[in-house]
């Protein structure tokens, strides 16, 4: 097992430490920075591995099997602690935003398997990797201003930090329309029996996360 494999197996581990720090932060009030900084760490690792890979050549099978898996567990638990969390007060924006975010990343995933199959290769996509670059500072911003703590900012503080987190998910929501269009349109071939022919204007293997991680060792 090499680095960066070990790496997305440490993404894998941080997942239920984020879990359980987020679930016990009514045992002590500074518990959401332990929250947000594990994200943060965990969020960190989604590019580390995938850059360490690829610069050095330790693309392994079980990394390209892992990385997603792990990519898309850390969001998905991210997302759902931040509509229980009632981080967002619009709760019906948090759920919908959440949504579609997790609707691409199904869209995306089944695109993948149907890419695999016919031996086609996405290519990487500038938009794909800056939605989950916004996605997840979004969301660093969101944990590090729950609203139970508000008091903790002072009024001002508090809302500026808040507002920065909603309106990057905001942002990164419409990114994930746009970007899902475009790799929707850009690999339509894949959906007319003609995905044999190489894909070349999409997002590439690595977009379980969209992020430049993807071809982990």
């Amino acid at each position: 097992m090499n680095l960066p494999t070990k790496i997305t197996i440490a993404r894998i581990v941080m997942i239920p430490v984020f879990i359980a720090s987020f679930c016990l932060q009514s045992l002590w009030q500074y518990m959401f920075a332990i929250t947000a900084a594990v994200f943060f760490l965990a969020s960190a690792t989604d590019f580390l591995d995938g850059y360490i890979a690829r610069k050095y050549n330790m693309v392994t099978a079980l990394g390209k099997f892992l990385d997603p898996i792990a990519d898309k567990v850390l969001v998905v638990a991210a997302l759902f602690a931040i509509v229980a969390g009632g981080y967002i007060p619009t709760p019906y924006v948090a759920m919908i935003c959440s949504i579609v975010i997790m609707a691409r990343e199904l869209i995306i995933g089944l695109f993948r398997q149907i890419a695999a199959l016919r031996n086609s290769v996405l290519a990487a996509d500038k938009l794909g990797k800056a939605k989950t670059v916004v996605t997840l500072s979004a969301m660093v911003w969101l944990f590090l201003a729950p609203p139970q703590n508000a008091a903790l900012y002072g009024d001002v503080a508090y809302r500026v930090v808040m507002i920065v987190g909603y309106v990057q998910f905001v942002i990164a929501t419409l990114l994930t329309v746009v970007s899902g269009v475009h790799y929707i349109v850009a690999n339509r071939k894949l959906l007319s029996g003609r995905g044999e022919d190489r894909a070349t204007s999409s997002e590439c293997a690595q977009d379980a996360s969209d992020a430049p991680s993807s071809d982990r060792g």
